[in-house]
């Protein structure tokens, strides 16, 4: 497949841009000062789920092909407590050490709300969650291992419970918390912590795969809790897999969970809707744990790992 550019590059809200012999295009958003890059990821066709030999693997991860027949944009790191600050101006995060941890304790529903806001405050944004498909295409970055760095891993590579490797790997470091982005190495197509340091939000409806080959999936078109990727800190090697799945209610926090933004995703006046219902709820909530103190809810492990 030829190269295929974003139309338009530069997008509009970017303050700097790159073509980077290794990585392909990045663009970067700067407000007040708090900066996001975000890569380019090509069109293309790759295989998701794991194969049925994959140490570690659940009977959902069912390998199946998915064309991507559009590029898009997706911030090389997760969001930073940093950023969220600047749009949100709180932190709900537990790990509050430098403002480049990624911020955790966000449920999927106050992510829509610090879209909203965000787009307000960047114009043509259109800031949205990636789909599954599009999230796991980017981790894996063309490659077909369980991990983009290979059949295994180390904690020099990925943030995760080191005491629990994958596949008879050697033991490692557990952290017990987050680290700031950007501090292990990136993947081959330059985007750091996709496996470990927190779980990342996608835009779907947890549900089972489709049968067959998939073009442009989306997920299923109603939902009781919505798809969690990547791993995290207090993780097993197995659950940092690119094939590994997990799913939470979107009111769910913790801090094992973020999120990571994808450019252009956002949905037309209903999604809009949603995130207004969103931005409410979130905001009775947080009244409700002023008034009575936090209600718990922010454990580390979500469902299934």
């Amino acid at each position: 497949m030829s190269f295929v550019l974003p139309d338009p590059f530069p997008p509009p809200w970017a303050s700097e841009w790159e073509e980077d012999a290794e990585w392909g295009l990045a663009a970067t958003l700067n407000l007040n000062g708090v900066k996001q890059t975000f890569r380019w990821i090509q069109p293309g066709t790759f295989l998701m789920g794991s194969p049925r030999d994959e140490l570690g693997r659940y009977s959902d991860e069912t390998q199946h092909k998915v064309t991507l027949s559009r590029g898009y944009w997706l911030a090389d790191t997760a969001c930073t407590q940093a950023l969220w600050q600047a749009v949100m101006g709180d932190n709900p995060s537990r790990f509050k050490v430098y403002p480049a941890n990624p911020v955790e304790q966000v449920s999927w529903n106050d992510v829509q709300t610090f879209f909203a806001r965000l787009d307000a405050l960047v114009p043509g944004l259109d800031a949205g969650l990636p789909s599954e498909a599009q999230w796991e295409n980017a981790c894996r970055a063309g490659t077909t291992t369980p991990f983009s760095f290979g059949e295994n891993i180390t904690s020099e590579q990925v943030n995760y419970d080191g005491n629990f490797p994958y596949a008879g790997g050697k033991k490692g470091l557990y952290r017990a918390c987050t680290v700031p982005v950007k501090s292990l190495p990136p993947n081959p197509w330059g985007l750091y912590e996709m496996h470990g340091n927190v779980r990342e939000w996608c835009a779907d409806w947890f549900g089972n795969y489709p049968q067959g080959p998939q073009v442009d999936p989306s997920g299923p078109p109603e939902g009781v809790e919505r798809v969690l990727r990547g791993g995290s800190w207090i993780n097993d090697g197995q659950y940092c897999r690119a094939a590994a799945r997990c799913r939470n209610e979107p009111g769910f926090r913790g801090n094992t969970i973020g999120f990571r933004l994808a450019p252009g995703q956002r949905p037309g006046p209903a999604g809009q809707e949603a995130a207004r219902r969103a931005d409410l709820q979130a905001q009775a909530e947080r009244a409700g744990q002023a008034a009575g103190g936090d209600a718990g809810g922010r454990e580390g492990k979500s469902k299934k790992g």
